[in-house]
């Protein structure tokens, strides 16, 4: 549990694995847990593997398993249907229980699936901050992703059919995000800086 005394509510925070079986029980287990503390609302935060470039900002998208939760929290409305993992049960199981939930994703490129991706995990808390509208600290986070997306640009440039590749991706993303900072996205920017620098 992660007092918050300067936020109307505290954080609870559940870091683990995904179990390989029993995935009711462990969603219930979780949930129970959840009652006990007067949970209003669970977000999960996971990654997939995507056609991104490491070059490129981490893409987060946020879903919601039920239409009226989604809409309410301002995320899509998860439209997947197929083999789930734990988060899907996970969001179901919360959303039966009247507990809102939401997944924020990371999308991770395939090519350096290997985790961990500083780079997905910083993308992430930076989604969460926006969703939440808190400062979470950040530690070394900045400078592992930093390293973690310099490692790769070496890998890349060993690599040529690897680089090529990354060049690619780049160019695509590039043609189909122009242009990428709408007054949206920079709102959100400034937000996040003026929440990390409450002197301004």
């Amino acid at each position: 549990r992660a007092p918050t005394p300067h936020l109307p509510h505290d954080f609870l925070i559940v870091k683990g694995i995904e179990p390989s079986m029993r995935w009711r029980s462990f969603c219930d287990e979780l949930l129970d847990l959840a009652d006990d503390y007067e949970v209003s609302m669970v977000v999960t935060l996971g990654a997939l593997l995507a056609d991104s470039p490491h070059s490129r900002p981490i893409v987060v998208t946020g879903s919601g398993a039920h239409p009226d939760v989604a809409s309410r929290l301002g995320v899509e409305i998860s439209r997947y249907e197929g083999p789930t993992g734990i988060i899907g049960v996970l969001q179901d199981a919360t959303y039966k229980r009247g507990i809102d939930a939401v997944s924020l994703w990371a999308s991770v490129p395939h090519y350096v699936s290997t985790p961990p991706c500083p780079k997905a995990s910083l993308a992430l808390v930076n989604a969460l901050e926006d969703f939440l509208e808190i400062s979470i600290a950040q530690g070394d986070l900045p400078e592992r992703s930093s390293s973690w997306e310099k490692q790769v640009d070496q890998l890349a440039s060993e690599d040529l059919e690897v680089g090529e590749y990354v060049k690619q991706l780049e160019k695509s993303k590039d043609e189909s995000d122009f242009p990428t900072m709408t007054g949206d996205a920079i709102a959100r920017e400034v937000e996040r800086y003026l929440r990390r620098n409450p002197e301004f």
